[in-house]
């Protein structure tokens, strides 16, 4: 291995202040928005992960949302609405589609289908990768009687984008059935506070060692991917004294655990070291990770992901267990509420930027504890588990909380690294 460092800020792309990706001169999807105030129309970009088309825009997003209008003609649609759709995948891989004003979820009818689409939703939901589709015919499956649908419909100017309506029938009989690279799915909480991991419980979970020493955490990403944070590789970039070891959850690695070289560090151009904005990073393994049940990925979070305060999330660490006592050797898993910017803020003197989100106990030390740098904070929705933030920094002080690389507002990044790299 080349002792050469390779380090990225943000693959081949030029970056806005705010981190999202400025891609100029790719291709732009947009969506004609009636204003009904005025009764102009104006053309507003829509930008889609599919890599014929422009990049998405997480300001266009609301959790698994995309805002489109509906010009096409039918019965059952106010044509020129604006909507939000919103996707799941049910247990038969069945995809539905919630628009916004239509009560209940509508199955994906494949007339119009386009395999491009795949990969938007599937990005949407927080997996990388959409492996493949198919029509299923009606016959094939357990429908309702007064069972809807959605179909997607061309713009009147036939251009790339696409748009949902509901409808009452399916034509085709044909229902799109849509399978994305699995994350997300084998954690399982003791439910007590401090307790000890058992292998399978976090799958993602990563070790980094620089020079042979333990200095952070990381998570699964993808086979090859690593995430964590920037602070933890912006001082040791020289690649080969790196090692990333999953499936451990003891110090002894057994013969569950892997250890990989890397190939290449990239870090967010914009991090800053005395704010600790930007703070996250991506390491590509030399050689692809073999899933098992001790080693597996973690969903990416949806697009601007809402995340109610006081919602139940997860860290898991290899520092301080619940009476204070250090013990490195066994990973510990914690339950920690999310804080409100405003409140974070009233602690830490308005430093909380909008990348940053915050967590833990504000009576009692809950929060991250020494030596979880750029490990995962995981908060569950539906049965799955995605990677909200990274343990970033905090003042260590007691009763204050933890802060976190806020993951809904670098989904783009992320994608456009992986895809480039």
């Amino acid at each position: 291995m080349s002792s050469n460092p390779v380090v990225q800020f943000g693959a081949d792309a030029q970056y806005h202040a705010e981190g999202k990706p400025n891609f100029e001169n790719d291709q732009r999807a947009s969506v004609a928005k009636q204003d009904l105030r005025n009764g102009k129309t104006s053309s507003e970009p829509m930008k889609f992960f599919v890599k014929s088309l422009a990049h998405q825009d997480p300001n266009t997003l609301q959790d698994t949302e995309m805002t489109m209008s509906y010009n096409g003609a039918g019965s059952d649609v106010t044509t020129s609405t604006p909507r939000k759709v919103s996707f799941r995948i049910n247990a038969e891989n069945l995809l539905e589609v919630q628009v916004e004003g239509r009560p209940g979820w509508l199955l994906a009818c494949h007339d119009g289908w386009k395999p491009s689409l795949g990969t938007v939703i599937c990005r949407q939901l927080g997996h990388i990768r959409f492996l493949y589709h198919k029509g299923v015919n009606k016959t094939d499956i357990m429908l309702n009687y007064n069972q809807e649908f959605a179909q997607v419909v061309s713009t009147q100017n036939n251009s790339t984008d696409h748009m949902w309506q509901p409808r009452t029938t399916c034509s085709s009989g044909r229902i799109v059935a849509l399978k994305c690279s699995e994350c997300g799915t084998y954690a399982k909480t003791s439910q007590t506070e401090g307790s000890d991991s058992t292998l399978g419980q976090w799958p993602w979970q990563v070790r980094l060692y620089f020079n042979s020493r333990l200095v952070c955490s990381g998570s699964v990403v993808t086979e090859q991917w690593i995430i964590t944070a920037a602070h933890c590789v912006h001082k040791s970039l020289q690649v080969s004294g790196w090692l990333a070891v999953a499936g451990m959850v003891t110090h002894l690695c057994t013969e569950q655990c892997s250890s990989f070289a890397l190939e290449k560090i990239i870090y967010h151009q914009n991090y800053n070291e005395k704010s600790h904005d930007y703070d996250i990073a991506l390491m590509k393994l030399k050689s692809p990770l073999r899933f098992s049940e001790s080693i597996q990925s973690v969903c990416l979070p949806q697009y601007n992901q809402d995340l109610p305060v006081g919602m139940q999330c997860w860290i898991t660490r290899w520092g301080y267990t619940k009476d204070n006592t250090h013990n490195p050797q066994l990973l510990k898993e914690v339950a920690i509420p999310l804080i409100s910017s405003k409140i974070c803020n009233d602690f830490y003197q308005g430093v909380i930027t909008p990348r940053m989100l915050c967590a833990g106990y504000l009576d009692r030390n809950g929060d991250a504890g020494q030596g979880d740098s750029g490990g995962p904070l995981v908060c569950q929705t539906e049965h799955t588990w995605h990677l909200i933030g990274l343990v970033s920094w905090d003042n260590g002080k007691p009763n204050h909380p933890g802060v976190y690389t806020k993951m809904p507002a670098f989904v783009d990044w992320i994608y456009h690294v992986i895809d480039k790299n």
